[in-house]
């Protein structure tokens, strides 16, 4: 396991991207970063006298003394460095080969392979870093847009530590004064003191549990499943979402059989926008298998558009009714309503729904803002959001503790508000187990 690893070794992997690039990265840290980095580098001077933060340009070298590449080399020392220890970055020619020449000669000298996420567990282990940082550190390196990637970084520079710290503060707070009651309960404590604090941190753990989901979806992406009735036009609307001809679009009714997948980002969440079969009875084994994966893929979906056209009679008798019966029964919170086609004469009008055209492109502005706010809700507007399960499930759990301690007599609050506090240190891995730091480092990658 990571966390039963020997910190008196040293370490190295490439840091950079697999393939080939201009730029690769060797990285070393430990007690021997520096010695292997005099033994593997000739230049005008070695790096164990050089300053740390100091870049030297030379060759690096193979076992023969022969020169592998040259190259710049990067010094960092210990604890003014990412991990905490003496680090040496070695900076060469991106080609796998050369990368792999040059990790191999460090592992001569003295270093091990690095596992995976290594590197930012000695930060964490040194106090580089907590573990909602270390995390976001994951997050952005795996930032897939701009939105994950800013929330990404400030939990990097610890806002996420530093809104668990308040409400760890209030929730403190109390407890104090419900100890001070239990201690010299002939003096009192103000009411302030003892339920306001609570009532705030209880607040801010809803809010901060209102930001999960953004935090899910703009980081692992959403599904959005688009589904009506045949010729209602989901294949256009895609395309108009998309703005580039994805689907087949003809006027016969039928013409997608099964389903298309293509990937578009709204308000920062990823997206794979499904384009599946028109829903109808059918006899054709085909279509009907079309009709059945529709409806698997709709009851899967983070959000659903459910399609109806605007210039056709509604629950008439024939195709769209059989196809609304089978919507119908899938019915959930998860849907957005569309009337399609308002291009052409509308003959009802409904104002659950959000009337566009993909052919002027009408109400597609109003439409792309309703899955934004179906999918981010209120979360849009904090500055943090949770990402992941482990701080989720951590936050819900302070939460569940501090509102029973709002109910309970002053000895039983005082036990919820200690495990509410224990619950809230894991989220920042002041308490945690090795197994969830396992867990947690397992997903990095090696170099990092």
């Amino acid at each position: 396991m990571l966390t039963t690893v020997p910190r008196a070794d040293t370490i190295a992997a490439i840091s950079s991207a697999q393939g080939v690039g201009a730029v690769g990265i060797v990285r070393i840290s430990g007690p021997r970063a520096l010695p292997i980095a005099d033994l593997m580098f000739r230049g005008k001077t070695s790096p164990s006298s050089t300053p740390a933060g100091r870049f030297l340009y030379g060759d690096f070298l193979g076992s023969s003394e022969e020169a592998i590449d040259s190259g710049v080399l990067l010094i960092f020392r210990g604890p003014h460095s990412y991990t905490g220890e003496d680090v040496v970055e070695l900076q060469t020619h991106g080609s796998p080969v050369v990368l792999g020449a040059v990790l191999s000669r460090a592992l001569e000298l003295g270093a091990r392979p690095a596992q995976a996420g290594e590197f930012t567990l000695r930060a964490f282990l040194e106090g580089k870093l907590d573990l909602s940082q270390a995390e976001a550190v994951n997050t952005l390196i795996t930032a897939q847009t701009d939105t994950a990637r800013r929330q990404a970084t400030l939990g990097l520079q610890g806002a996420l530590r530093h809104k668990i710290e308040q409400i760890a503060a209030r929730v403190t707070r109390t407890l104090a004064a419900i100890q001070a009651m239990l201690d010299y309960p002939e003096e009192g404590v103000p009411e302030e003191e003892r339920i306001e604090p609570l009532l705030e941190a209880t607040s801010d753990l809803n809010a901060l549990l209102e930001t999960a989901r953004a935090g899910r979806l703009s980081t692992q992406g959403a599904r959005l499943a688009l589904i009506g009735s045949p010729n209602v036009g989901k294949s256009s609307l895609l395309n108009a979402l998309l703005g580039y001809e994805r689907s087949i679009v003809t006027p016969i009714a039928g013409t997608t059989r099964d389903y298309l997948e293509a990937t578009l980002e709204i308000a920062g969440v990823p997206l794979i926008l499904i384009d599946t079969a028109g829903l109808r009875e059918t006899e054709d084994v085909v279509e009907k298998l079309g009709v059945e994966k529709a409806l698997e893929l709709a009851s899967g979906a983070d959000l659903v558009l459910v399609l109806e056209e605007g210039s056709e009679e509604r629950g008439r008798e024939g195709e769209r009714g059989r196809g609304g019966e089978k919507i119908k029964a899938l019915e959930d919170t998860r849907f957005v309503r569309v009337q399609t086609k308002v291009d052409l004469e509308s003959v009802w009008s409904d104002p659950e729904y959000i009337s566009v055209s993909a052919v002027t492109g009408e109400g597609l502005p109003r439409l792309r803002e309703e899955i934004a706010s179906r999918l981010l809700g209120d979360a849009a507007r904090g500055e943090v959001w949770l990402s992941g399960e482990r701080q989720t499930n951590a936050v819900r759990r302070a939460l569940e503790h501090a509102q029973a301690a709002l109910t309970l007599p002053d000895e039983l609050a005082s036990y919820e508000l200690e495990e509410a506090l224990l619950a809230l240190s894991e989220v920042t891995g002041r308490n945690v187990s090795e197994d969830v730091l396992e867990g947690i480092f397992r997903n990095f990658c090696v170099g990092k």
